[in-house]
């Protein structure tokens, strides 16, 4: 794969598929396949990106084999609080892993690196403090909002009574509206954070907010974890209650999720992961993690976060300057949502006319979205994982080119 410096340097995972392969033909196989497209596709997806070998590595250790159900006994004075023995590696890992996430964002808040995702994050977030069939006030799915922050569908949307912001009329998040909606519903928790949304997020205007309707306030940073460690986007720490994310966007860790909060709420938040919604943690996961914190103390780290919002910047310019509309016309972060609303093909066309020439993004809906979800009137474009890869401006600016060309291809399509 491609490690931190955006060199090709494979030869760790071919070893590894071909090793694979000696035991299962058809996994590795299929691992080959993957791959290969990750390496010659062209990947904008806004949530993925690629970690390093070393966080690979630790993914795949000898790690997998052990259960540490629990939490390591420092944090119960010395009391045995895991329910396995043989942990004391995995305590001391466990420990270092939390000790280093509260380095990268300089923060005293306590720290679980336990959860399996941000949605499982959230999850329990929203246990340690609420009862099914309080209110929470969030932004919804279709203004940038995520499936966990209040989605019919989901848990959230179930059971929680939900009530949303809205975003005005330029696509940014209506603080006004915010105010206002928290003074008439008086929720026990304000939301924020957003899968989709492209401009710096207010915190201190939302903390204002829960502050005096004597609400919770909690975030998502799950996109924007790695803008925020990297000075790139305004921090929510010593403003919310509990904050989450995952390791696997921005930050360029493995797949999983954290979860911080003040420690005065850490006994109900480490009770809610385990044991109310999670059991044995993922050990391996967690050195990954821990691999993933130390990347994100150097230097190194600072000036590719720095580059991934520049090259949003000249993504978003380029497709601007070519008449596109962008919802909220323009960036301050690591993606944009490029507005289909006139066209007369979906965002899922688009998606699938990419996929044939090796450009992955996703389909997405938009502010005022008239298709289903299914279908959506946008696209979603990330910089981050090409970004890792060594992208610059102009790489990016000959993408959107590229991309360009099919829409103008698709439109004599579906005259």
């Amino acid at each position: 794969m491609f490690d931190i410096n955006g060199n090709d340097n494979n030869t760790y995972n071919i070893d590894n598929i071909e090793f694979i392969k000696r035991t299962s033909p058809k996994v590795g196989e299929l691992i080959e396949k993957e791959y290969l497209r990750q390496k010659n596709n062209v990947e904008l997806i806004a949530s993925e990106n690629y970690c390093s070998e070393a966080v690979l590595a630790a993914c795949g250790s000898c790690l997998s084999w052990k259960y540490a159900e629990g939490y390591p006994d420092v944090r119960t004075s010395g009391n045995t609080s895991r329910y396995y023995g043989g942990t004391e590696f995995v305590d001391i890992l466990e420990e270092y892993a939390c000790d280093a996430w509260r380095k990268v964002f300089d923060t005293d808040y306590h720290v679980n690196v336990q959860p399996h995702s941000g949605s499982q994050a959230n999850f329990a977030g929203y246990k340690a403090i609420l009862n099914p069939g309080d209110t929470i006030l969030s932004l919804t799915l279709d203004n940038g909002g995520h499936l966990t922050h209040g989605s019919s569908v989901n848990f959230s949307g179930k059971l929680y009574n939900m009530v949303f912001y809205d975003v005005d009329e330029r696509g940014y998040i209506d603080m006004n509206d915010v105010r206002q909606k928290a003074q008439e519903y008086k929720p026990k928790l304000i939301m924020t954070g957003a899968s989709a949304y492209s401009r710096i997020i207010d915190f201190e205007a939302f903390a204002e907010i829960a502050k005096e309707v004597g609400a919770y306030f909690m975030v998502d940073m799950a996109h924007i974890a790695g803008l925020i460690a990297g000075g790139q986007h305004p921090s929510p720490f010593g403003l919310a209650d509990i904050i989450t994310t995952t390791t696997h966007k921005t930050l360029r860790g493995p797949r999983g999720g954290m979860i911080f909060c003040r420690p005065e709420l850490a006994k109900k938040v480490d009770s809610a992961v385990f044991p109310y919604a999670q059991g044995g943690p993922l050990e391996h996961v967690i050195a990954g993690k821990a691999v993933c914190a130390e990347e994100a103390m150097q230097p190194e780290y600072k000036e590719y976060i720095k580059q991934v919002v520049k090259n949003c910047k000249a993504l978003s310019d380029e497709f601007i300057n070519l008449g596109y509309k962008v919802v909220t016309g323009g960036t301050d972060n690591h993606l944009i949502l490029l507005d289909l609303s006139d066209e007369p093909f979906s965002g899922r066309v688009l998606q699938e006319r990419c996929d044939k020439i090796g450009i992955t993004l996703n389909k997405n809906c938009v502010p005022c979205e008239k298709r289903t979800p299914k279908e959506t009137s946008g696209v979603r474009i990330g910089t981050a994982p090409m970004t890792t890869r060594g992208y610059k401006e102009d790489d990016f600016i000959k993408v959107v080119h590229r991309i360009d060309a099919l829409i103008k291809e698709l439109r004599e399509e579906f005259k």
